[in-house]
């Protein structure tokens, strides 16, 4: 069988399982848990941290934070270590060692298993096969599959949702405007890249090397899937986006809202 198909087989199967790992949504099951309701019947609607904050309080909020934010980082995890090392064995040892070839080492680089990964658990949190297809906008997950994708890039984009935020006290659009620059920012960062992991030098061979496992560059390969994971998190903002252009976007209240208050604000 040949090494692509192999490739390509494998990172199937470990998108599968991202897939499935990203559809567990803590907000829904939180929040059954505390108030025996389906979140996606209150507030905004939204099965996300922000929304659990506002009906069910902090604690649950948090939990829904730290669930969505945990499991992409575990896809991540998973793509850049387990499947890489699944990869890696399937290098004949006539090639690996001493003769690491340029094509081989284009195919192996950690970051194509991390981004695949994180791509598919994200989708799974906004479309859970648990839960009829229904999840939440994908923020949380989002921000931690780029922390351990690359904490570079997330540094660049939570310092673009903290000034867009304390400029318009909006989440949405802090939000928005993050994602808006994530295939920016990747684009301008892997085009130069060359000291990202420990196996840094798989990073520069595969940018170097003539082979393509996904027929294309790894820069392009990276920006590709950046522009994939801004567009479902906007896509997943739309209503948000009708009420920005109407100027109808509510603005975060540090006030406690009461119960009965519809709420429309999530990031």
């Amino acid at each position: 069988m040949p090494l692509r198909l192999k490739i390509i087989m494998l990172c199937v199967l470990f998108a599968g399982l991202s897939y499935l790992l990203g559809s567990i949504n803590f907000a829904i099951l939180t929040t059954k848990k505390v108030t025996g309701k389906d979140i996606r019947s209150f507030g905004s609607g939204n099965a996300g941290m922000t929304n659990v904050m506002r009906t069910a309080g902090f604690v649950p909020g948090l939990i829904t934070l730290l669930g969505d934010f945990g499991k992409a980082a575990l896809a991540v995890v998973l793509g850049k270590y387990l499947l890489t090392d699944l990869l890696l064995m399937l290098v004949p040892a006539s090639v690996y060692p001493p003769g690491f070839t340029y094509d081989y080492a284009a195919a192996l680089a950690p970051i194509y298993g991390g981004t695949i990964c994180g791509l598919f658990c994200v989708i799974g949190h906004c479309y859970p096969i648990y839960f009829g297809f229904k999840g939440g906008k994908g923020v949380a997950t989002c921000i931690g599959m780029i922390t351990v994708l690359d904490w570079r890039i997330a540094l660049i984009l939570i310092g673009v949702f903290a000034i867009v935020f304390l400029v318009s006290r909006i989440i949405s659009l802090s939000s928005i405007t993050a994602a808006v620059c994530y295939p920016i920012a990747t684009y301008i960062l892997y085009s130069e890249r060359n000291d990202f992991l420990p196996v840094a030098n798989y990073i520069k061979i595969a940018n170097q090397s003539g082979y393509r496992p996904f027929f294309m560059s790894l820069v392009w390969f990276e920006t590709i899937a950046a522009t994939v994971f801004a567009l479902i998190l906007i896509i997943n903002h739309k209503e948000n986006i009708v009420r920005l252009i109407r100027g109808e976007e509510k603005k975060l209240s540090l006030k406690k809202p009461k119960k009965a208050e519809k709420t429309e604000n999530d990031g």
